[in-house]
């Protein structure tokens, strides 16, 4: 099984800490560090090379070849994949982008 090198923009680093931030905030800290774990690890399971994803509705997205992926139905992962390269751009809350 053969796996693709997973390249996380700085904004999408900002975007799951300010997520992560906002859940400690209100007290629960394992379950800010648990959500962060679990994000970077679906990370690493999209970079499975014998998958594809299919390119964002979106049409913005769509023009510059972006595909996206829902996360946990609350969030969406916005990336670009070549056959030895995953880079996520965008990790957004699903009701921002069109679906």
């Amino acid at each position: 099984m053969g796996w693709r090198e997973v390249i996380v923009k700085e904004t999408v680093a900002d975007s799951i800490a300010a997520i992560a931030w906002y859940i400690e905030s209100k007290g629960l800290i394992a379950t800010a560090e648990k959500f962060t774990d679990d994000v970077y690890d679906h990370f690493i399971k999209l970079s499975d090379s014998r998958r594809s994803h299919a390119i964002c509705r979106d049409t913005e997205r769509a023009i510059v070849g972006y595909k996206c992926i829902s996360y946990k139905k609350k969030y969406t992962i916005v990336f670009l994949e070549t056959t030895e390269e995953l880079v996520i751009c965008e990790f957004i809350p699903s009701k921002s982008i069109h679906w």
